[in-house]
């Protein structure tokens, strides 16, 4: 029986409180990016350049402050176009949705993380942000429809309390 109240406060954790798996980055490595981006950009090497703006990107895309995925989403968008090799495209795909679903654009990151898996269907990390943001959208569908049920709610009992006052 304990097993079970378990359980079911569990899931009702789970249910407003989260728990996706991917991972977050904190403002030092964000920092520690943009140091190897500025040194790459005093270089001559492209793909030095090209790595270092990537590694910026995940942090950015996997960061808890809204304005540094946004930037990162900046990034990879403008990014994107240029990118003639499949698996580059995968990566930039993939960060593009990490860093939607990190602004509740969950509709935006389905169809990308969608695109890397015509890329590459096999793909572990997009098959579980997949399922991540559909787990999310799902969530959001239940409690979208359990504020308008209690909303319906109290608007009949106020009715109703109105009607007995009569």
């Amino acid at each position: 029986m304990e097993q079970m109240f378990d359980k079911f406060f569990d899931s009702i954790a789970n249910l407003f409180g989260g728990g996706d798996s991917i991972p977050w980055c904190d403002r030092d490595v964000i920092h520690g990016c943009e140091k190897e981006v500025a040194e790459a950009n005093k270089g001559d090497s492209d793909e030095l350049k090209s790595e270092s703006i990537m590694r910026l990107s995940w942090a950015l895309v996997h960061s808890k402050q809204p304005e540094d995925v946004q930037r990162g989403i900046a990034m990879l968008e403008a990014s994107l176009a240029n990118t003639s090799s499949p698996l580059h495209q995968r990566e930039k795909l993939y960060l593009l949705a990490v860093g939607y679903y990190r602004t509740a654009e969950y509709s935006n990151s389905r169809h990308l993380v969608e695109q890397c898996l015509e890329i590459a269907p096999d793909w572990r990390q997009a098959l579980t942000l997949k399922k991540t943001v559909e787990d999310r959208i799902a969530k959001d569908g239940l409690i979208g429809i359990g504020i308008t049920a209690s909303a319906v709610g109290l608007i009949a009992a106020g009715i109703v309390a109105a009607l007995v006052r009569r």
